[in-house]
């Protein structure tokens, strides 16, 4: 006889990137971050901040709790919720599902009371003005007032597709107007060795435009090289 499966599979027991190397991500812009993961690390620009003009905070650091939902249905966000910290971001993968909401102003309500630093989906939300009040910042693809079940199956704390890469339990996300940037907790040290140097380089570009640079002496370089056939 074939047993039935289990409506939720749970990893509990996740490694974070130590606090510190979570704080130096803190602040950073996210096209920074970007930069130093080599050029490439956001998820897809249909997931977006909300609420921005009405006030809700987008600005986030922190480490990934996943919950794999589903379509219409957040069973693992509730489990995930259960297991997330101060700090965590929780992350719902629906496979991008439109129909339903995945959460509302409760859950997220929950969410903040756990300390919990952002909530992040590929799905839908519901409750806007509530979630105003929430005041936790929130990434999604769009609003819609329809409700999920609660039944499974589901995952939490296993690895996540959404958005276009794959999320890791314990990797880094971070958040602002331009988008999320996932930075995997195996790589979290090497990018905090570069942003220094990175700062630094693209302060000193700064105060050359601001002093008005015009094209920036690589490209003048360049152009005045044989690397360049002008055909006039």
């Amino acid at each position: 006889m074939i047993e039935d499966p289990p409506i939720l599979t749970v990893q509990r027991d996740v490694t974070r990137a130590p606090e510190a190397t979570v704080a130096a991500f803190k602040g950073v812009a996210t096209s920074n971050l970007i930069d130093a993961l080599g050029g490439t690390g956001a998820l897809q620009h249909s997931i977006k901040p909300l609420g921005v003009a009405d006030g809700l905070p987008f600005k986030f650091c922190g480490s990934a709790v996943t919950a794999l939902c589903g379509p219409s249905d957040n069973l693992a966000l509730f489990a995930a919720l259960s297991l997330a910290g101060p700090g965590d971001v929780i992350v719902a993968g629906t496979e991008a599902f439109e129909g339903a909401a995945v959460a509302g102003d409760l859950v997220l309500g929950m969410a903040r009371n756990k300390g919990v630093a952002a909530f992040v989906t590929d799905g839908m939300l519901r409750d806007y003005e509530a979630i105003l009040q929430v005041g936790l910042p929130v990434y999604c693809a769009g609003l819609t007032p329809n409700s999920p079940s609660r039944t499974g199956p589901g995952a939490v704390n296993l690895p996540l597709a959404i958005g276009g890469l794959v999320i890791e339990p314990g990797d880094i996300l971070a958040g602002d107007r331009d988008g999320v940037v996932v930075i995997p907790r195996t790589r979290s040290e090497s990018v905090k060795a570069a942003l220094p140097a990175l700062l630094a380089a693209e302060q000193e570009l700064l105060s050359k435009v601001e002093e008005g640079l015009t094209v920036p002496g690589h490209t003048e370089a360049l152009m005045a090289s044989d690397r360049v056939k002008y055909l006039d």
